[in-house]
């Protein structure tokens, strides 16, 4: 999949709303379903054949001038024998099993991503390189899903971050999509074979602006400790409750390789928390 500018990038009013509740999104995630809304917007600037393959579309906001990028997906029902093309997978529960409910049901669609768009912005502070699964680094394009609602509440959390007189929060992802398969290979380590990451609505973060792979004193007590996580939680739950649309899954875990502790987020729409 390539970013595909058409007609001299046209120059186009992109609703506000397709901005998120940050106003930082600068992406729309496009259904191959042409009775969709999503659909509507592409079919409208490039036709009907551009919501059929997989892509990226790029238009420029006549407001500000920055690009905005309309993403199709290459269909669900194109995995095959847990791969899509060579990228593999695995199964998701819903396809073996009935699903917890349609929140748990396997993703309409792939993002493909290539080393060419990899760095593509789907917010002005996320790429999309940021959500992908790190395993089979060296296979190309690779398969990621992602619900942009992620994008918003992780940019939303950053506003909040710079209210409280942090310059420049830097919210580091540390595993974003994992798909089926490499998610089995944590689920005895107390990783759930339900978990929110295979729907691309999770992100394990912390707050990393110096970019020393650790969580920043929050609480600027000079220690990093237990106050700063529970700060950030604070901040999350302050996010959900300004955007009830955005609420979900909260957990705190105190380590994961050399990042330290490490906080949970997602956007299943229903509450839930966990952590010591």
């Amino acid at each position: 999949m390539q970013v595909r500018p058409v007609l001299d990038d046209p120059t186009v009013p992109v609703p506000e709303v397709l901005r998120g509740r940050s106003g930082q999104l600068r992406a729309l995630i496009v259904t191959s379903r042409l009775d969709s809304a999503t659909a509507a917007p592409v079919v409208g600037l490039f036709g009907t054949e551009a919501v059929r393959r997989p892509a990226v579309w790029m238009v420029r906001d006549s407001a500000s001038q920055q690009p905005f990028h309309f993403i199709t997906l290459r269909p669900f029902a194109e995995k095959r024998n847990g791969r899509v093309g060579a990228y593999a997978v695995g199964r998701w529960p819903g396809e073996v099993r009935l699903p917890l409910s349609d929140a748990y049901r396997p993703p309409p669609g792939f993002i493909e991503v290539t080393e060419e768009n990899v760095a593509l912005a789907v917010s002005t502070n996320f790429r999309l390189g940021d959500f992908l699964d790190r395993s089979q680094r060296d296979v190309w394009p690779k398969a990621l899903v992602l619900d942009l609602r992620l994008a918003d509440k992780l940019e939303l959390l950053r506003q909040e971050l710079e209210l409280l007189g942090h310059r420049n929060p830097t919210i580091a992802i540390l595993s974003g999509f994992r798909s089926p398969q490499a998610n089995a290979r944590g689920v005895r380590s107390a990783q759930s074979s339900e978990s929110r990451h295979l729907y691309g609505d999770a992100a394990d973060i912390i707050v990393d602006a110096d970019g020393d792979g650790q969580m920043d004193d929050l609480t600027r007590d000079g220690r990093v400790d237990e106050r700063d996580i529970l700060a950030l939680i604070r901040l999350v739950e302050l996010v959900e409750e300004k955007y009830p649309e955005l609420v979900g899954g909260i957990g705190r875990y105190r380590a994961a390789g050399g990042s330290g502790m490490f906080l949970h987020v997602d956007v299943r729409g229903t509450r839930a928390r966990w952590g010591p």
